[in-house]
């Protein structure tokens, strides 16, 4: 009786430390079947001070063009230059530059253009703009090279990750995170926000679907998005153990008592 009585015991102190309730690691819980959730937060970002922009000029006479392409980091040979009018700008290895604290770019021949608080489009379309006394149809190539968000705290692969399209959700970057571990507070992740020298902070909670209305629902370049450790996180901290631990000290607890018993 005794040694059924232990055993019944040591399955009860397992259930209770390894069990976490459902409403703590559920996301989106109060979203309805088929309904549907739209963000009302387009996103698109805006170049700002140290980002770093690659523009490449194409056109059909290259020779025209060639000028403009040799800003920071160019290196276009004429072969490039041919597959780069072909493909609208592809091939050859294109400049890039660094946005000054003034928010300016030094382009070739157009001198310094601030190009900070603008979209990609609103740069291409100047830049465009600014060269058809110099090309005729000037096609003009802009990207955001160093489009990257950082992921710290609780989740399986903590780290900087980077974004080619410029585009990502917190949803999207907990994915490429390896998603929350167990021990991650849903309802209370923090999105570390910089803009012109000035951090701010925004918190939202991912177990309800009001997650789709944040502002911070898409994430900006060099976004910190962290999960913050739960109580029982925190808790196993200050031991120096971890569930797994706390686990394997129970059952030798238990199975000692019952060698005991039995002896």
């Amino acid at each position: 009786m005794r040694y059924r009585f232990l055993l019944l015991l040591l399955l009860l102190l397992i259930s209770i430390v390894s069990c976490k309730a459902p409403k703590d690691v559920v996301y989106f819980q109060d979203s309805a079947n088929l309904e549907k959730i739209g963000s009302p937060n387009s996103f698109t970002p805006v170049f700002k001070v140290d980002d770093i922009v690659s523009i490449f000029i194409s056109a059909a006479d290259m020779d025209a063009a060639r000028p403009f392409n040799l800003g920071q980091g160019s290196n276009i040979s004429a072969a490039g230059d041919a597959g780069a009018a072909a493909a609208g700008g592809g091939s050859g290895v294109e400049p890039n530059y660094l946005i000054d604290e003034n928010g300016n770019i030094d382009f070739p021949v157009l001198g310094k253009l601030k190009i900070s608080g603008l979209t990609r489009v609103q740069v291409k379309d100047m830049i465009k703009e600014k060269l058809k006394i110099y090309i005729n149809d000037p096609i003009v190539s802009v990207r955001l090279m160093n489009f990257k968000i950082t992921v710290l705290g609780e989740v399986a692969r903590p780290g900087s990750y980077t974004i080619p399209n410029e585009r990502v959700t917190i949803i999207e970057a907990l994915g490429l995170a390896g998603d929350m571990t167990i021990k991650g507070k849903r309802e209370n992740v923090m999105v570390i926000r910089e803009n012109e020298g000035e951090n701010t902070y925004h918190r939202v909670d991912l177990t309800s679907k009001s997650i789709f209305e944040s502002p911070v629902y898409y994430l900006a370049q060099n976004d910190v998005l962290y999960i913050e450790p739960n109580d029982s996180r925190v808790r196993t901290s200050k031991t120096n153990n971890n569930a797994l631990g706390i686990i394997i000290s129970v059952v030798g607890l238990v199975l000692s008592a019952v060698t005991l018993i039995i002896r």
